[in-house]
């Protein structure tokens, strides 16, 4: 007599499984609230300094790395592939592009600077199970790069909402169209990251679209 499951039933299983762990990795609003995240100093102008660089649609997901005082010091943007909401898949997206932009601070015992991710998705500003997995992915990205959790900011065409913060605004949204970066913080831009080695190199953008 053979034991085991029918095709159907270990194929449904299978299906469950990886159900259950995508959704181990997705933080709810509540979660993200108590890990006590750092505030933006003037989330406007960060959101719209982003906007400007990167002018992102729906599915874009901007990622940003700050200093100490909230200065950009490099950012990247890309496209949100078509597949269900993971955490470890934004994780490693994110992470890739980390690696792109910035030295890591792993040799540092407290994190100095901080990354900030601004999704751009349709839909309203209230939180949804992809926003979850982001903001799991940018915990995870963060940690293995040796950098603080910073805000997590949506767009849509409503507007821009900081989540877990209850900030936001209706200019810039998924619609509108980019100012001129001269017309924006001054704060935005200006820096030059150094690398490890400690010499200066120029701001590093990517943008994959």
């Amino acid at each position: 007599m053979t034991l085991g499951f029918a095709p159907s039933t270990a194929a449904s299983l299978r299906s469950s499984s990886v159900s259950a762990s995508r959704l181990a990795r997705i933080l709810e609003p509540a979660e993200w609230s108590a890990a006590g995240v750092p505030l933006l100093r003037n989330p406007r102008e960060v959101v719209s300094g982003l906007h400007s660089r990167h002018t992102p649609t729906p599915s874009t997901a901007v990622l940003a790395v700050l200093d100490h005082e909230d200065r950009l010091a490099a950012s990247a943007s890309f496209v949100r592939r078509p597949v269900p909401a993971d955490g470890w898949e934004f994780r490693n997206a994110l992470l890739a592009h980390l690696r792109r932009v910035i030295p890591h601070d792993l040799r540092r015992r407290t994190p100095v600077r901080t990354a900030v991710l601004l999704y751009c998705r349709e839909g309203d500003e209230r939180w949804t199970e992809e926003d979850g997995a982001w903001m799991w992915g940018l915990r995870d990205a963060c940690t293995l790069h040796g950098l603080r959790c910073g805000a997590y900011i949506t767009l849509t065409r409503g507007g821009w909402q900081v989540l877990g913060e209850g900030r936001g605004g209706r200019r810039p949204s998924s619609d509108s169209l980019p100012l001129p970066l001269g017309d924006g913080p001054a704060e935005l831009g200006l820096l030059t990251p150094r690398p490890a080695s400690g010499s200066a190199e120029p701001l590093r953008r990517a943008a994959a679209r």
